[in-house]
């Protein structure tokens, strides 16, 4: 999947929580898949070229095939919020284990890069 947007609207932070949400959970769904699976070049697939380059391809190996949490997420989606911050967008869901009891917060950090929609940042605490 390859989120491409017109031109005439440069700034995600400019879009409604609607139609940042119509990106977003495509995306959040995609990770969460190729994280329980443990497919690494999927994960990274909607990544930002930035944040591509600054992951340590083995540790983030060892972190699908050791962590439970990782390769056990519910695959719903249960959104809290935006948090609009300089040109990008932050989309906070809560996320629930299929195996470990509790909550947690799932974050994913939106922008734009060479018209495209692209992952600034992904993390579960």
């Amino acid at each position: 999947m390859s989120i491409i947007v017109s031109t005439n609207t440069r700034c995600v932070t400019d879009k409604t929580d609607d139609e940042i949400l119509a990106i977003a959970n495509p995306l959040w769904s995609h990770l969460l898949h190729s994280s329980n699976s443990g497919q690494y070049g999927e994960f990274v697939k909607h990544f930002s070229e930035n944040l591509v380059r600054g992951l340590n391809e083995i540790e983030v190996g060892k972190q699908f095939a050791n962590s439970e949490l990782t390769r056990n997420l519910s695959e719903s989606l249960e959104f809290i919020g935006t948090i609009r911050r300089g040109s990008h967008v932050t989309v906070l869901y809560r996320q629930r284990s299929t195996k470990k009891d509790g909550e947690w917060l799932g974050r994913l950090v939106l922008g734009y890069e060479d018209d495209e929609i692209k992952i600034f940042g992904a993390s579960i605490f």
